[in-house]
């Protein structure tokens, strides 16, 4: 009896839009997460004073880069490869700054943010290791 599993490798395009999926899901819970601190909004004021920027502004800064993630899912799955590429790597690096620039130090934020960076250190790793499929032989 053969009990080997087979497995079959994923698309490129799937597996790094599918990880954008998970950093974007765990970067709205963080948040989300994070509303149930005691003391959370005072330390969003507390940030707004020390940038010099509104809490509006500041909650314009987050939304834009949560949205980094959210167009990294359809665009690993409709962009060129040279493009797509080269997309992958500067949004994963742009938001890992974010994640461990902008973060807690809270257990939870710690926890997720961890997975956050693992996922795109696999994201800049398999779009960086990832070979043109129009050169490759059938």
């Amino acid at each position: 009896m053969n009990t080997s599993i087979k497995t079959t490798k994923l698309d490129t395009k799937v597996l790094l839009s599918t990880l954008w999926i998970v950093v974007m899901i765990n970067m709205a819970y963080a948040d989300i997460l994070g509303l149930f601190i005691p003391g959370a909004m005072e330390e969003v004021a507390k940030t707004s004073i020390s940038t010099g920027m509104t809490i509006p502004q500041l909650m314009l800064f987050g939304a834009i880069m949560l949205e980094i993630p959210i167009a990294m899912i359809i665009l690993s799955r409709v962009l060129n490869y040279k493009v797509n590429r080269w997309a992958n790597i500067i949004a994963s690096v742009i938001t890992i700054v974010y994640v461990v620039g902008m973060g807690l130090l809270t257990p939870h934020y710690l926890f997720i943010a961890t997975i956050e960076v693992v996922c795109m250190l696999l994201i800049a790793t398999n779009a960086w290791r990832w070979r043109n499929p129009e050169n490759q032989p059938e």
